[in-house]
């Protein structure tokens, strides 16, 4: 029920704009599903739905505000959207806090401190890869680079390797 409303929350957010909806649906869909393969604890796996669903959420202030999408924008910008759309549900303040972090903080890889993290991260490149049509040589670097779980590494090879 909390990830149900939530990503109604998102999606209505989002309005009319069906690539975000998209994207943030794919996000999730990937970021639940290596977070149960990596057998996640019920806490963890809440904090993956939820800052999967909402990590891209500060795109439309972004765009508003600075007239870019740029990762860092959205990382500003989406944490405040985030803390808004969240403040009227009961949810934990570590869960809260800890979602807000990842939100700020999901396109910086060089900094990645806990599986919730490294999840959130390969599931949206699982996504941006096919988003943004990259090449082989491209996914080999990411791959090499950024992912380190188990079944992260599995879905990226099977669907593009």
């Amino acid at each position: 029920m909390l990830i149900d409303h939530i990503l109604e929350l998102a999606i209505i957010y989002n309005g009319n704009d069906v690539k975000r909806i998209n994207h943030l649906l794919k996000v999730f869909s990937f970021a639940h599903h290596i977070g149960i393969m990596e057998k996640c604890d019920t806490k963890l796996q809440t904090i993956i739905d939820i800052s999967s669903i909402l990590h891209d959420i500060g795109i439309h202030e972004s765009e508003r505000k600075h007239n870019s999408d740029a990762g860092n924008w959205q990382e500003i910008e989406g944490h405040l959207v985030a803390k808004e759309l969240l403040k009227n549900i009961d949810l934990d303040n570590i869960i809260q806090d800890r979602v807000l972090f990842l939100i700020g903080h999901h396109h910086q890889y060089d900094v990645i401190d806990g599986i919730d993290y490294q999840i959130l991260v390969e599931a949206d490149f699982l996504v941006n890869i096919f988003e943004a049509e990259m090449d082989e040589h491209s996914i080999k670097n990411i791959k090499e680079k950024i992912f380190k779980t188990k079944n992260g590494i599995n879905l990226l090879e099977k669907l593009y390797l």
